[in-house]
């Protein structure tokens, strides 16, 4: 068994090798960037943006085939700060070097260096990081490790950004929660939630990928007191399936929605939306991107 374990290692470095190689290849002949910013937003308005981007696949769903979209989607809805899931060393060069006006807060989540990261973005221009870090969602979260019945090692990214003109903070917290432990996402969310409440009447914004549907017991947990869902708050929204797999739209579950964008009470929600349309028509990832515009330091009467 340890050494099946020792050559899954070591076929996962090399994979991610090979992806890092085919992203630095892609970086010398990919063609500029569209305009930025062609979906505006209401004034003041801050927009957050949630993404898991597909770590490993192969053939024409690989991620050197996929850098120019999803770089290209990101540069078009423009958020002011952004999670990413599934996010490797090579995923984290292409976004840097595409993306250069973001700057980005997150750690692997492994002992290995380019493994999957749940990095938070922010424009860097705009914004002033306050503070930051990364803690591990296990029974040492100030350590690399896996934790409770998880198939792998889990964190939660997080930045506290303040506009550099008027002064307005807010914390952005992003994650990815384990796919098969139950335990392991109920005590994540736990620790999530510990997190941002340690913020007082900071506003904040948590997104990710949850592993848990709506109106699941976990989904309740997250929406019982302090934070509510945005796909609920904003008066501009939709209903769509976060995850298809690369499915067609006929064939899509459209209860699959894994991919929340949380916020506290002191947000209020303008717009969610889904991003279904991808880009030439081909999906950007296996999961949809999502997003909400938001007013900070709302009242609660105002959500």
């Amino acid at each position: 068994m340890t050494y099946i374990n020792t050559l899954k290692k070591i076929f996962k470095s090399l994979f991610t090798l090979l992806t890092l190689i085919a992203a630095l290849t892609t970086q010398i002949f990919i063609a500029n960037l569209p305009q930025r910013d062609i979906y505006p937003k209401a004034e003041d308005a801050v927009r957050v943006m949630s993404f898991n981007l597909l770590s490993e696949r192969f053939g024409s769903e690989a991620m050197n085939f996929r850098t120019g979209i999803v770089s290209q989607t990101i540069a078009e809805y423009y958020p002011d700060s952004f999670g990413v899931q599934e996010a490797t060393g090579a995923w984290m060069l292409s976004l840097k070097n595409r993306l250069p006006e973001y700057d980005y807060v997150g750690r692997a989540r492994s002992i290995y260096p380019l493994d999957e990261t749940c990095a938070v973005f922010y424009l860097k221009d705009k914004y002033e990081l306050l503070d930051s870090g990364t803690f591990w969602l296990s029974e040492t979260p100030q350590k690399i490790s896996r934790g409770w019945d998880g198939e792998f090692a889990r964190v939660c990214s997080w930045v506290l950004l303040e506009n550099k003109k008027t002064g307005e903070t807010y914390a952005h917290l992003n994650t990815h929660l384990d796919h098969r432990g139950p335990i392991a996402r109920e005590k994540s969310i736990d620790l999530i939630l510990d997190k941002a409440e340690s913020f007082g009447p900071i506003p904040v914004v948590i997104t990710g990928d949850f592993n848990f549907r709506e109106n699941s017991s976990l989904y309740k947990a997250m929406t019982a007191d302090a934070f509510a869902d945005t796909k609920f708050l904003a008066p501009d929204t939709m209903h769509s399936p976060t995850y298809h797999n690369f499915k067609p739209p006929e064939e899509q579950n459209p209860d699959i929605v894994i991919d929340f964008i949380f916020v506290s009470k002191n947000i209020q929600a303008l717009k969610y939306k889904v991003i279904t349309e991808g880009i030439n028509g081909r999906p950007v990832s296996d999961h949809y991107p999502l997003y909400s515009d938001l007013l900070l330091n709302a009242g609660e009467g105002e959500r």
